[in-house]
């Protein structure tokens, strides 16, 4: 069971690790483009608001609702029925999410009003402000119909990840990346304002990425019509699952919702620098959390279909499924937080400090970045604790534990008002880490997962790895001052190097610790 998972989970990391590449390269382009100003911050406003609805609608809730459910007629074995069933529900789904877009793109200018309070309140008074608000109303206008494309590149990506082809969601995002880099490099050059180009790469990149998915619908026999279904019985149970699920699945983006709320009303940068933190910490979350969270799904999923066969294994196949993706975020997670506590200023001069981005830019993003870093093992682990719930088809726990950690949030936000942006990434930080331990207590209180005593061993072992890692990194990197008179040769080498040594550190003294491969792969008793 677990070398399947080992063997998709590299598939999506590799595919993951190849979009976050380019993604990177993308936002070190966006950063020499727009900087960190005015500019930068309304695209990345208007960037922000449908990626949430993307992530609320599409990829979270919908997929943890939809996949078990579809679980459940692919176990039938009626290829029949499975297409009836997708053909209803991307039919209701993407009339319901037509809907949305179109009267997100008809009244943009109360989206950002609504979203960007501060910059409409100084367009009322003819503020310092006011441009902003005008633009942003503007960017939405191109960037929501991103939201439709996506809806059905995640429809399409769930039903391909569920009969194991993982490759193909993973690759989309790749897409979406080339589009806006070429948007950058050939089409702002010719428009008078830059984030109008971004704006309509984020458009054509949302086409590319819907285009790509149809082939491989089709060679599976699943590209069907969509038909509107609102009161069939299996739309409807996907349903029932979603409405909850979206709050409880997506509450760190509606966090950053509310950071970004917030932050219209602080100094011009705030939303940028949590913005190039927030895409930092975005790349081991991507590359190691969500990639793990995808391919467990769908074998949780399975176990809990299976249970009527055999309840007691499915129960313990169940439970050693979530405590091979719980040790596989130990893994990748505690050593990715050591590298970039120690990393931070120096990864963000070498990416983002060129053009428009300042080395102020830099100072300024990277106490966002810490204070985000802080929480990055429970925004990892929240990925993979919530499969627990929806792979059971129980949505209603996450979401009364995804509401108290939000309110939560809002007050961590009042009470970190005196550090300005940076208070933001810390609450941030903080209720996901209230998230995710009540995950945990409820799926221990409900006997369906516990953390073992092998991987609580586990765990001591890489938490050593990690700290003596980022402990020789930090020793051997140079003084950021040393770092910034470098030309940037000399900064990518010296970030290269110390990359390397913190691998090879951290590779080592796994072994030394009597950590092997087969560790990864096999599971442990529950």
């Amino acid at each position: 069971m677990s070398k399947g998972l080992l063997k998709s989970g590299i598939v999506v990391s590799s595919m993951t690790l190849l979009s976050r590449v380019l993604g990177l390269v993308r936002d070190i382009i966006t950063a020499q483009l727009i900087g960190a100003g005015v500019a930068a911050d309304v695209f990345l406003f208007a960037n922000r608001i449908p990626n949430f609805l993307r992530r609320l609608f599409a990829e979270g809730a919908f997929s943890q609702a939809f996949v078990p459910v579809l679980a459940e007629y692919q176990k039938n074995g009626d290829i029949t029925k499975t297409q009836a069933f997708i053909a209803k529900i991307s039919g209701t789904l993407g009339g319901l999410v037509t809907i949305v877009t179109l009267l997100a793109m008809i009244f943009s200018p109360v989206v950002a009003a609504v979203f960007g309070t501060g910059w409409f309140i100084d367009w009322l008074n003819d503020g310092a402000e006011a441009s902003k608000f005008e633009q942003a109303s503007l960017l939405l206008k191109i960037t929501f119909p991103y939201l439709w494309f996506i809806t059905f590149v995640a429809l399409s990506g769930a039903i391909l990840n569920t009969l194991g082809k993982f490759g193909v969601m993973s690759f989309s995002p790749v897409l979406l990346n080339i589009a806006m880099i070429c948007a950058a490099l050939f089409l702002a050059p010719y428009m008078s304002s830059p984030d109008l180009a971004l704006a309509i790469g984020i458009f054509c990149g949302g086409l590319l990425q819907f285009l790509f998915q149809i082939p491989f619908l089709k060679k599976e026999n699943l590209l069907v019509k969509p038909k509107w279904a609102w009161n069939d019985e299996g739309v409807k149970k996907v349903r029932t699952l979603m409405i909850p699920a979206l709050f409880g699945v997506s509450v760190s983006q509606i966090n950053l919702l509310l950071d970004t709320f917030i932050a219209s009303f602080l100094m011009t940068g705030s939303i940028s620098w949590l913005y190039y933190s927030d895409r930092l910490l975005e790349f081991p979350l991507g590359l190691f959390g969500i990639a793990i969270s995808t391919v467990i799904l769908p074998t949780l999923s399975r176990h809990h279909v299976n249970r009527s066969d055999d309840k007691a294994k499915s129960a313990k196949d169940f439970r050693s499924t979530m405590d091979w993706g719980v040790r596989m975020i130990l893994l990748l997670g505690v050593p990715a937080m050591a590298g970039i506590a120690v990393l931070a200023q120096p990864m963000l001069l070498v990416l983002f400090m060129r053009g428009n981005f300042l080395f102020s830019d830099v100072l300024s993003a990277s106490y966002s970045l810490w204070a985000f870093n802080a929480g990055l093992l429970s925004f990892m682990l929240i990925k993979i604790l919530a499969n627990g719930y929806y792979a059971r088809q129980d949505t209603k726990t996450p979401v009364k534990i995804g509401i108290i950690a939000m309110v939560s949030n809002m007050g961590f936000n009042l009470l970190a008002i005196p550090f300005s942006y940076v208070g933001l990434a810390i609450a941030s930080a903080m209720s996901a880490t209230l998230n995710a331990f009540l995950l945990y207590r409820g799926l221990v209180k409900a006997n369906i997962y516990h953390f073992s005593r092998e991987s609580a061993v586990f765990f001591a072992k890489v938490f050593i790895a990690s700290v003596v890692m980022g402990l020789s990194v930090w020793y051997f990197s140079p003084d950021i001052l040393l770092w910034q008179a470098m030309p940037f040769l000399s900064r990518l080498h010296w970030l290269s190097w110390l990359i390397a040594l913190a691998v090879c550190i951290y590779v080592g003294l796994l072994l030394l610790l009597g950590i092997r491969v087969r560790h990864l792969v096999s599971t442990f008793k529950s």
